[in-house]
């Protein structure tokens, strides 16, 4: 990583939250139900349905696999929002065990979340703003522990 110029934006954390690859099979499982759906029409629409369906559920995976995690100055930036640190409280590492109860039964509707199933940890960061309703904010992670540090580091 090469130094900031002053006044950049400096980038302390970064994750990807990608699909993991058991759902990339979902594309050629797509494709070839495509494929078989279009056959009776002929050869042609076979093909078509079959680059179709794959090509769709190729965009569905990655589109869902694209939320992105950043701490930069001063932010915290989850997919498009942009969360100020002087808003976030003190942040709270969930285990897998942790994880599944605050995004069921102890979640609260009115919470700032991004859960991806597929990610059995969990980040969860009060919200200190008195003039903000959103409680906390949930954030599905593979290294909850890293990005907690970054959170207090930064």
């Amino acid at each position: 990583m090469q130094p900031s110029a002053p006044g950049a934006t400096a980038v302390r954390y970064e994750e990807r939250l990608t699909a993991p690859p058991t759902w990339w099979a979902l594309i050629l499982l797509a494709g070839v139900s495509g494929g078989l759906v279009t056959l009776p029409l002929g050869v042609l629409p076979m093909l078509g349905g079959l680059a179709g369906g794959a090509l769709l559920t190729a965009v569905l995976v990655s589109s869902y696999g694209s939320a992105r995690i950043r701490v930069v100055t001063g932010s915290l930036v989850v997919g498009d929002a942009r969360i100020p640190l002087s808003a976030l409280g003190e942040p709270e590492v969930l285990d897998a065990q942790e994880a599944v109860a605050w995004r069921s039964y102890k979640a609260d509707p009115r919470a700032f979340m991004l859960l991806r199933s597929y990610i059995p940890t969990a980040l969860r960061i009060e919200i200190t703003d008195p003039a903000d309703p959103t409680p906390y904010v949930y954030l599905s992670t593979r290294d909850p522990q890293g990005l907690a540090d970054a959170l207090r580091g930064a």
